[in-house]
């Protein structure tokens, strides 16, 4: 049964009405068809309409939905000859962080994603998404290694924040994230990052640091969450809403600030309602984009990496 957002409970009683009517028998006078066809264009109506006005809380909502591909997801449809690797050759390997080799379209990848988990035992399985200094640490490595055999790396960044327990302090959760960031700028391979659902904070700029960053239509990219936002500026978290206008988290926002590259299109509704379309618009995005970047000369793609990282801390300071 499809799970609907508080706002798009209108779009959910006219689909409940549809499906009852498609389960009725044939009555005398009364036409089925013919008054699922007057809901179902009524249903696209409303949906469209409601999508083309969400607000910036609406969208982080979107793009927090249960039933948005996960990392998984686009590692499953997008990868082939996928062999996972584990490890950060320190303390642990870390869940949180799907990694390994694979083919992308034919061309080998290292690939790395922030996995959610999509039940209960998943999500417990993988922190929610939430990676600790053993993931960062395990994504540098990863990157690092992918830089030795010329292997472009792709990832897919889905996480509300980096792990803020009290044993990922004590294991250095900081420096693992600079680290990992700093693996992403050297890199002498192509970077292309995809936000596909959240992009929270330093634990997602952690895979994100790339040539390419492209981020999904209703996925947000912020240095805080909302809820975060809100509680420390109004001590209240029921400001979410108004934190999340604030921040200019959505896509377009940060297309227009110049902070990420490319907006991908998703279907109507959201990502949610058509995976399989959702998952091959991110592929054929991820392509055009790499495709410029792979016979760019190693130290000028570290040079113009830096640079653009860089120009974004000049243009804020500004």
């Amino acid at each position: 049964m499809r799970y609907f957002l508080d706002f798009e409970k209108p779009i959910a009683e006219l689909e409940s009405k549809i499906d009852e009517l498609r389960k009725m028998p044939e009555a005398e006078g009364l036409n089925i068809a013919d008054e699922v066809a007057k809901l179902t264009e009524k249903a696209d109506r409303q949906l469209r309409a409601t999508y083309a006005k969400l607000t910036a809380w609406q969208k982080t909502q979107v793009a927090r939905h249960p039933e948005r591909p996960k990392a998984n997801d686009f590692i499953r449809h997008l990868i082939t000859d996928w062999t996972p690797l584990a490890g950060d050759r320190a303390f642990a390997d870390d869940a949180a962080i799907l990694s390994g080799l694979g083919r992308f379209r034919g061309r080998s990848v290292m690939v790395l994603g922030t996995e959610k988990g999509v039940d209960t035992e998943s999500r417990v399985a993988h922190n929610f998404g939430m990676a600790r200094p053993e993931g960062y640490r395990k994504a540098r490595r990863l990157i690092e290694l992918a830089g030795r055999f010329g292997l472009p790396v792709l990832t897919f960044v889905d996480t509300s924040g980096a792990f803020p327990g009290v044993e990922a302090e004590a294991r250095g959760q900081a420096e693992a994230i600079a680290r990992s960031i700093e693996a992403c700028l050297d890199a002498p391979v192509p970077v292309v990052a995809t936000i596909v659902g959240e992009g929270g904070s330093g634990g997602a700029i952690a895979l994100a640091a790339g040539d390419a960053v492209l981020m999904m239509e209703h996925a947000v990219y912020s240095v805080i969450s909302p809820e975060g936002c809100a509680a420390i500026l109004w001590k209240d978290a029921a400001q979410a809403a108004t934190a999340a206008e604030a921040l200019k988290l959505t896509a377009e926002d940060l297309k227009r600030l110049k902070l990420i590259d490319t907006v991908v299109p998703e279907p109507l509704g959201g990502a949610h309602r058509d995976p399989e379309a959702a998952i091959a618009a991110v592929g054929e995005a991820v392509q055009a984009a790499l495709a410029p970047l792979l016979d760019v000369d190693a130290a000028v793609l570290r040079a113009r990496r830096w640079e653009k990282y860089l120009e974004m801390g000049r243009e804020a300071i500004a």
